[in-house]
């Protein structure tokens, strides 16, 4: 008598719980948008249609001035960690076996498994010696922190990318007299692209939606998006702040969309 496969599908209430998990995960959300176009001041009370929100989120200074200053610490940040993450993987899949390359893996990737408030923590103390010492006080301590919290989440699909690519390409272009230079440039940087270019994107969001690391290193007047909807929500829940994390939602789903898309990419 053959054996059958397991099939989670096949137990009974799988369907139901499943159903109950997505409707706790996404019903809050839905709400959220739904009441981001309440024409009223209330939060829990219908009071018709309206951009009366999204229009007040828009001209809002303060707004505008934690929205850039977000763009700009998760484009650097991006940059930054996209960089060092592409060095990275290059070193660990480019390179035969050596001693110490688990230790490697295991660095690069211990913020994700780290709780993200010990890092937190951690690069609270680390920059506030800095600034003892320095006196210096800027974004940079900002981009610095998203830098390093970012690094694994590009490293994951630009290290996964290049698995994928076949080594043999690269050996026919030394072949052919190509230094590793320009093997690099003609066949590996654009083999690598998309998984570069997903990297990029992981990172820019995480860096852009991040609250507990910015929340700890962050100095006066340096509100990012996310810290200053915090801030309002503890002193009162508006619709402005609906209007703002529905565009954030939006703004997230779609370049994690593109990500999606882009780590799909096969070589031609």
């Amino acid at each position: 008598m053959g054996s059958r496969g397991f099939s989670v599908k096949k137990l009974p209430g799988t369907t139901f719980m499943a159903l109950i998990c997505f409707v706790v995960l996404y019903a809050p959300i839905v709400t959220l948008v739904v009441y981001s176009f309440n024409a009223g001041e209330s939060i829990a009370l219908w009071q018709g249609f309206s951009w009366r929100w999204y229009e007040a989120a828009w001209l809002n200074e303060a707004v505008q001035e934690a929205t850039i200053r977000s763009f700009v610490v998760a484009i650097f940040a991006s940059l930054i960690s996209t960089t060092l993450a592409t060095m990275a993987a290059l070193g660990t899949t480019r390179t035969g076996p050596f001693p110490g390359r688990t230790a490697i893996y295991l660095l690069i990737n211990q913020p994700l498994m780290v709780p993200e408030i010990v890092t937190a923590v951690a690069l609270l103390i680390f920059f506030a010696s800095i600034k003892v010492i320095t006196g210096y006080s800027g974004l940079g301590y900002l981009i610095a922190a998203h830098s390093a919290f970012c690094i694994p989440f590009a490293y994951l699909p630009i290290r996964a990318r290049l698995e994928g690519m076949d080594p043999a390409l690269e050996l026919a272009a030394a072949d052919l007299y190509a230094t590793g230079w320009h093997a690099f440039k003609r066949i590996t940087l654009p083999l690598l692209t998309p998984g570069i270019g997903a990297g990029a994107m992981l990172a820019f969001v995480i860096s852009l939606d991040d609250v507990v690391i910015t929340e700890f290193v962050k100095s006066a007047g340096q509100d990012t998006l996310p810290t200053y909807m915090l801030g309002q929500l503890r002193r009162s829940i508006s619709p402005e702040v609906n209007a703002i994390s529905s565009a954030l939602l939006a703004f997230t789903v779609a370049l994690l969309t593109a990500f999606f898309l882009l780590s799909r990419t096969r070589r031609r």
